[in-house]
């Protein structure tokens, strides 16, 4: 078993227990106990899984990892996405961008872009794009989210469901094995429905640690989207979806050129 298929399965016995011991991973897969230690602490800084002494639990699905370590949390994998989805956006679109730190670095990636019309309720991507002369940048209206930049509530949706744009840049907390979009806050939620009611095409962006993620609060379902952009191909559960709703898969991976 690779490290990779060893992973996969390590997370899929923390979803049905809740907690494993180091003993018990390492008479599950054969390994030595400093084998199954660098598992986890790789698991851990993907935001996999909450590290305990002695063995693992998996990550809250109530309380979202805190914005600082999420915004440098797989920084690379990030860019890589961003590059890649940044060169399916023509110039002269009109585009949603919603929160998540994914998204940032997704507004990084446009900046060379041309004439771009962007409406977001994420005041970090506002201020990335504002000194662009030839963008048309309109923030959202409604409550903002101190913790990161995050503009949410009924004002948001309201504002949103004025516009209809070419492409909906949406990023997620978790995508479920039942292909279940999942977020942690239900007004982000909200809004994140309200831009992908309103999007001609829904592109979504998720790095690999978002796969099999719990969050409690259901967003959509992948079947929503058309295409996603992420940096390994996904578990084949969620692969065998991606095929079935003809969801356009785009990988990034190491190899990919910048």
């Amino acid at each position: 078993m690779n490290q990779q298929k060893r992973h996969d399965a390590i997370l899929s016995v923390l979803k049905r227990q809740g907690y494993a011991s180091i003993e018990q991973l390492v008479q599950d897969f054969s390994v030595t106990p400093q084998t199954i230690r660098r598992d986890l602490n790789l698991l851990a800084n993907e935001g996999h899984l909450r590290r305990v002494h002695g063995g693992a639990g998996l990550e809250s699905s109530t309380v979202n990892t805190a914005y600082h370590t999420r915004k440098t949390l797989n920084l690379e994998a990030k860019q890589r996405i961003a590059r890649q989805l940044a060169a399916h956006i023509p110039d002269h679109s009109s585009l949603f961008i919603n929160i998540g730190t994914t998204n940032e670095v997704i507004a990084e990636a446009l900046l060379g872009h041309r004439g771009l019309e962007v409406i977001t309720n994420n005041l970090n991507v506002a201020a990335i794009l504002q000194h662009k002369e030839d963008f048309n940048v309109i923030v959202a209206g409604g409550q903002v989210r101190s913790r990161d930049g995050g503009i949410i509530g009924e004002a948001t949706i309201d504002f949103i469901n004025q516009f209809k744009v070419d492409y909906g840049l949406i990023g997620i907390s978790g995508i479920d094995e039942d292909g279940s979009l999942l977020e942690f806050d239900y007004q982000e939620v909200r809004v994140a429905q309200a831009i992908i009611g309103n999007s001609r095409q829904v592109f979504l962006l998720a790095d690999h640690s978002k796969f099999r993620r719990n969050a409690v609060v259901r967003q959509g379902n992948i079947s929503q989207i058309d295409a996603l952009f992420t940096d390994r191909e996904p578990p084949e559960s969620i692969l065998r979806l991606i095929e079935t709703h003809d969801v356009a898969l785009h990988v990034a991976d190491e190899k990919a050129p910048s």
